[in-house]
């Protein structure tokens, strides 16, 4: 695995998910997308991981899932400490996400 996609995909990752959970915050018909919107950027951090990386296709797919959820958990724990989302959803959420991530990597490479 390189370290350098993955802090390159979860800091991309982490900050689109922050976007999106700080917009949500203050516009609260945006929380209707937390889940699919946070899918949605765990999966892109997977492609970004997968598109820097040089590893194996098993390592691409690992990277991508790590990158999908470090970055959902950011997210998911900021959303959490502000009160938006149930503590039950750091689990849930992240393991959905990191699957995202896993999903968007193998993709990627596959039509790379």
């Amino acid at each position: 695995m390189m370290v350098k996609a993955l802090v390159v995909a979860g800091t991309i990752g982490s900050a689109l998910q922050l976007a999106m959970v700080l917009t949500g915050h203050q516009v609260l018909s945006m929380q209707d997308w937390y889940g699919p919107g946070g899918m949605a950027l765990s999966l892109l951090a997977g492609v970004i991981y997968a598109r820097i990386s040089r590893g194996s296709s098993r390592d691409v797919v690992i990277g991508g899932s790590l990158a999908g959820g470090i970055c959902a958990l950011i997210g998911i724990g900021v959303s959490y400490l502000l009160g938006d989302v149930p503590s039950s959803l750091l689990l849930f959420g992240t393991v959905a996400s990191a699957v995202a991530g896993a999903v968007g990597a193998a993709v990627a490479r596959a039509i790379r």
